[in-house]
């Protein structure tokens, strides 16, 4: 992971040694060589996901001089406020790894689960969640992806009976996804509040271009709401629909996407919301070669 942008471009090299050195360890080593099981714990994954998108800034940055807006999926949040040079990358790797930390404790305080729910509009999966969820037993929407696909949390016999009755009301698929715990739903809560206290702690200034929030979808540009915002994205949905259409408002016509990290998913969500959105992704060293000698 990342070790084809290291070994090409010294900019990336740079913000990986830069993070290994906040850390304490080398994270890049586990990045490049494994063990799989390793990287994928999530104390190190999330870590991992933010300095491979934070490497690959760091070579774009000089082309994408004309940013108006960034959002991020979740942990991808934190990469976006480091593009918009709110958060150096070293302290945000730091911030993401004590975000892990604490969803895994809390996952395993109060174990839950998730689901994605593919082919159902989002105001039917609402409605499934509010119906099976009970006082001591809830189900919520924790990432709204696309217009017809929506990932489900919280207790696992909640999110089984929220499962069905998604099915009931035309869902093609409710697909149990492996997760450590209920994120982005109220069993996050004892998360949200230790988070809460690291995000107070760490050097955050004003975003220079707005980065539109996970939890409510606006344009945040002052550090103060974006430390709020970030805690509040524990418990809160991923409102991703609205956060791309909001983003689109503010490019204007003849807006270009840039999706940077590992994959193409978010790419291929926004197609799903925007049909007509310009987008190209960079992930691998080739990708960025490429985007490099285009623009």
């Amino acid at each position: 992971m990342g070790k084809d942008l290291a070994e090409r471009f010294p900019q990336a090299r740079a913000v990986f040694d830069a993070i290994d050195a906040a850390l304490g360890v080398s994270l890049s080593k586990t990045m490049f060589d494994g063990p799989e099981e390793d990287l994928t714990a999530t104390q190190n994954a999330q870590p991992a996901i933010l300095a491979h998108s934070a490497a690959i800034f760091a070579i774009v940055r000089d082309k994408v001089e004309s940013v108006v807006a960034a959002a991020g999926h979740s942990l991808g949040e934190y990469s976006a406020y480091v593009t918009a040079s709110a958060l150096g990358s070293p302290q945000a790797a730091k911030l993401v790894r004590r975000r892990g930390e604490l969803m895994q404790k809390a996952g395993d305080e109060r174990p839950g689960t998730m689901a994605a729910v593919l082919g159902l509009a989002t105001k039917e999966v609402e409605a499934a969640c509010e119906e099976s969820s009970q006082q001591a037993s809830v189900a919520v929407p924790a990432n709204i992806n696309a217009p017809d696909q929506t990932v489900i949390s919280g207790d696992p016999d909640a999110v089984i009976r929220a499962g069905e009755a998604c099915k009931k009301r035309g869902a093609k698929r409710v697909i149990p996804l492996k997760v450590s715990g209920a994120f982005h739903s109220p069993l996050m809560g004892p998360a949200k509040n230790h988070l809460q206290l690291a995000l107070e702690r760490a050097e955050f200034v004003d975003p220079r271009f707005p980065v539109i929030a996970n939890a409510t979808a606006e344009a945040v540009k002052d550090a103060g709401r974006a430390r709020r915002l970030l805690s509040d994205q524990l418990t809160a949905s991923v409102r991703w629909v609205e956060c791309m259409q909001h983003a689109a408002r503010i490019g204007g016509d003849g807006a270009r996407f840039v999706e940077i990290g590992p994959g193409a998913v978010l790419a291929g969500l926004l197609k799903r919301i925007i049909p007509e959105a310009n987008v190209v992704s960079l992930g691998t060293a080739d990708e960025v070669t490429r985007f490099m000698e285009a623009a």
